[in-house]
């Protein structure tokens, strides 16, 4: 065979893969509309700004000339304020779309973050075993056995104090929501990656790597890394809408993102008392918080079962 023509062979069994995970997750039109939301939702979170001073108003300005002139109450949608206005007059289309960049902003790197710690403490509890799996799997053990929610609660309250948590290290606001997203995240991950390597180690193909005398950095990089790829990428679509919800309740309960900063959770903690006089403050958040949620559990199955052939088979 021709140089030429075994490099294209060898470039198109390196693309079969992805080819036939896009092909597969073409073929389910519901993982698709869940994809084009969520790339919308991404756009709008972004370039909330711009966005914004076209079709809004900032954030935090408050137009108090549009409340009720006579009770001081919300009032509707109209040509100029799309989804009303809050009970001090902010634009609450615009808050909703800088809550979208929040909640995003949030999960992406609190779940970002807690996958590279959590898969390297993985692997290495997996791959070495001995008294290095037994610590961290113990620690892993420890820390499912904490009520999530409950002790998030805890944590958000005492370092939305003062100066926060450790010495200042954890700030009040984002930053202390995105430390317990790591923190109770991070332990999903080195299960998954534990289990994945104490399978894989067995492998004929890291047996093979064994006998040519490969190190075990190389033997991780090149051999087991690889194939932790697909179910780590799988689960963090899976895990990034939980962690949306967890920002979302910490901010309701008054100990996630810190006001003026918008936050869909919040917006609903505003609203609750007036759902029933100004359901428009409390609906347009509360569907934007569904809908991302949904779409990003819809996109995750699909995309597990795109990748796992024999989900794919049954």
């Amino acid at each position: 065979m021709p140089e030429s023509a075994e490099k294209q062979v060898l470039a198109d069994r390196s693309h079969r893969p992805l080819a036939l995970f896009w092909e597969r997750l073409r073929s389910d039109r519901i993982a698709l509309v869940a994809l084009v939301f969520l790339v919308l939702m991404l756009f709008a979170a972004v370039f909330a700004g711009p966005i914004s001073s076209v079709v809004a108003h900032p954030p935090n300005a408050q137009y108090t000339d549009r409340l009720d002139p006579v009770f001081g109450t919300p009032t509707g949608p109209s040509q100029e304020f799309l989804f009303g206005v809050d009970t001090v007059g902010s634009d609450v289309f615009a808050r909703v779309l800088y809550g979208a960049r929040v909640s995003l902003l949030v999960a992406i790197v609190g779940t970002g973050i807690a996958m590279l710690i959590g898969t390297t403490l993985g692997i290495v509890a997996g791959y070495y075993r001995g008294i290095v799996d037994t610590v961290i799997s113990r620690t892993v053990d420890v820390m499912l056995a904490f009520p999530l929610l409950l002790l998030a609660l805890g944590i958000a309250s005492a370092c939305s104090l003062g100066q926060g948590c450790v010495g200042g290290l954890i700030q009040p606001g984002m930053t202390t929501v995105i430390g317990i997203i790591v923190l109770f995240s991070w332990t999903y991950f080195a299960r998954l990656a534990r289990g994945q390597v104490l399978s894989l180690r067995e492998k004929e193909f890291v047996e093979a790597a064994r006998a040519t005398g490969a190190s075990d950095r190389a033997i991780l990089g090149r051999e087991i890394l690889p194939n932790l790829v697909t179910p780590v990428l799988v689960y963090v679509a899976l895990v990034i809408p939980q962690n949306i919800l967890l920002e979302a309740a910490l901010s309701y309960l008054g100990v996630g993102i810190n006001p003026p900063q918008a936050s869909w959770g919040q917006m609903i903690a505003e609203a609750t008392p007036l759902f029933d006089s100004a359901w428009w403050y409390f609906l347009f958040p509360g569907v934007a918080l569904l809908l991302t949620v949904l779409a990003f559990n819809l996109l995750g199955e699909a995309v597990r079962d795109a990748l796992d052939p024999h989900l794919s088979r049954a």
